[in-house]
């Protein structure tokens, strides 16, 4: 005899990602870490003791889901509201309920989609009601909580993190797919792992991609890579030039460079660049780590990203792209120092200390007689004139002693410098012998 299914599950018109909604929380795949019974929300669970919350991770991953069940488990009133939606009046008549429900011992969970929408106004009506524990607010964003919320809100909040659904969790869900349908994809064992890449950690995705997939007619023999991506599409990457996916990659790609990886600098530029970036961003931050990172190790740096911004202006994408990549690999696999970038902060710190001190008088000019007569430029000595082509002479103020703010590494080129630096000192104290 064939189970009883509860009335509408087995409505074609349902999409199967709905279907497929988790109603335990041990059936939410790829978020162990939060809901596992010794993680934090899995704790909060057992204890029956929820506090107020933000979920922040990717789409696909759950977080709606987790807010539902979190409400089930807790026995509270599920009140879903999105951000996108919803206005201050909308709001009030939630609180409103939320209090009414209270009165009669009812609790309530308000789950708020897209919390970061809301403005700091918005964001500050939740405060009364969470801290007289009318409401218990999870909020859902995709979105940096640190820089989308505002303090006295997540004060009263805990976030956590959800991860991007690894291929494991991605497999777990085809698999439990297969089995609520009945039919098996059509595909084959290599283009079933692509389809999991194809959904980039979006669950929600990779079963609508699945849903399509269980549409066509059986395929003998199963759909190969090729042919799986002239049926469903990828879904595009998560790249947003305005928030922390684009300062995570623009991370990601300064720090494989500094770390001397031309292989990962490329996957970033092409992450970035693929994600829609400008380009000419991506020159501009090439320029930038030319001098801060690289400096005098390879003066040629900064002329390589120069030199590659202007061929990008000239050719225009995806030609001068080319350029954008060879000078990454360029900086990646050239010698580093920062060696310039700590002697000027040094010096800016003396600067600072020292105020208005002028500079000695034999380096001054004396365009004038009073000026000579007040011993602008006596003794000064030229340089190239000399025999080493080197004075030795002070030139930092009368009253200061000398300091050294450039200490150059032995990397590249400053290995040269560093050299002629320690000849110049020597010499340097030979002339300051012969003049005690």
């Amino acid at each position: 005899m064939e189970p009883t299914l509860p009335l509408f599950e087995d409505e074609p018109h349902r999409p199967l990602a709905d279907r497929m909604r988790p109603t335990e929380l041990d059936q939410v795949v790829g978020q162990e870490h939060l809901l596992a019974p010794e993680a934090p929300l899995g704790r909060m669970v057992a204890q029956q003791r929820l506090v107020s919350a933000v979920l922040w991770g990717p789409p696909g991953v759950g977080k709606t889901t987790i807010a539902r069940l979190l409400a089930d488990r807790s026995n509270l009133h599920f009140e879903p509201v999105s951000a996108t939606f919803a206005g201050v009046a909308d709001l009030r008549k939630v609180f409103a309920a939320a209090q009414q429900r209270r009165t009669v011992g009812q609790g309530t969970l308000l789950f708020v989609d897209e919390i970061h929408r809301f403005n700091r106004a918005q964001q500050d009506s939740f405060l009364p009601y969470v801290e007289d524990g009318t409401i218990v607010l999870v909020g859902a964003t995709t979105e940096n909580p640190s820089f989308e919320l505002n303090g006295a809100l997540l004060s009263r909040t805990q976030v956590f993190v959800l991860r991007r659904l690894d291929e494991a969790a991605l497999e777990s869900l085809i698999g439990r797919a297969e089995e609520l349908t009945g039919r098996p994809l059509p595909l084959d064992e290599t283009a079933r792992h692509a389809l999991t890449a194809m959904a980039d950690g979006d669950g929600r995705y990779l079963l609508n991609m699945v849903e399509q997939l269980q549409a066509l007619p059986a395929a003998e023999p199963p759909l190969d890579t090729t042919a799986l991506t002239r049926l469903v599409q990828q879904r595009a990457p998560l790249y947003d030039k305005a928030q922390e996916g684009h300062y995570n990659l623009i991370s990601a790609l300064h720090k494989s460079m500094r770390g001397s990886d031309p292989d990962a600098a490329l996957y970033w530029l092409a992450r970035m660049l693929d994600g829609g970036e400008d380009p000419l961003f991506v020159a501009r931050r090439l320029v930038r780590f030319a001098n801060e990172d690289i400096g005098m190790a390879d003066p040629h740096a900064v002329q390589q990203t120069l030199a590659a911004w202007d061929v990008y202006e000239r050719l225009g994408s995806p030609e001068g792209e080319l350029a954008i990549a060879q000078a990454v690999v360029y900086l990646a696999t050239a010698p580093k120092s920062i060696a310039v970038y700590r002697g000027f902060n040094a010096a800016h710190r003396s600067a600072k200390r020292t105020g208005s001190l002028m500079p000695p008088a034999h380096i001054l000019n004396a365009p004038t007689r009073l000026m000579k007569e007040l011993g602008y430029g006596k003794d000064y000595q030229y340089d190239p004139d000399t025999t080493e082509g080197f004075s030795g002479a002070d030139y930092f103020p009368e009253g200061m002693d000398r300091e050294a703010y450039y200490k150059p590494t032995r990397n590249g080129y400053e290995s040269q410098i560093t050299e002629r630096l320690r000849q110049w000192a020597a010499l340097r104290a030979g002339a300051t012998r012969q003049k005690d």
